[in-house]
């Protein structure tokens, strides 16, 4: 993971797009893409939007992690962590015999 943040943050350091990357901007973005994503599926089957749109499918979930692990690496937040202890509180939150 830590590998994959570096290459993401040289990709954005070396066009100087640090200043346009805070918390708000990032979080935004994030949600821009997520409907992005989403448009893959409009008006379709989900079938019919993987068949149709694979390949924008994947361009497009890219962008979201994109975003997110910049947010992340920005905010100090160990995603894989973040990650397990969500887990455990959804374990709590819906239990497996509900």
């Amino acid at each position: 993971m830590d590998e994959l943040i570096k290459e993401v943050n040289k990709f954005r350091d070396e066009r100087n797009w640090r200043q346009y990357h805070n918390a708000k901007d990032l979080s935004l973005s994030l949600s821009l893409e997520a409907s992005e994503l989403l448009e893959n599926f409009q008006w379709i089957t989900a079938e019919e939007g993987i068949e149709k749109n694979r390949q924008n499918i994947e361009e497009e979930l890219a962008d979201v992690f994109i975003y997110g692990l910049m947010l992340a690496d920005d905010m100090n937040i160990d995603m894989k962590e973040a990650i397990l202890r969500k887990l455990e509180k959804n374990k709590e939150k819906y239990p497996v015999d509900l």
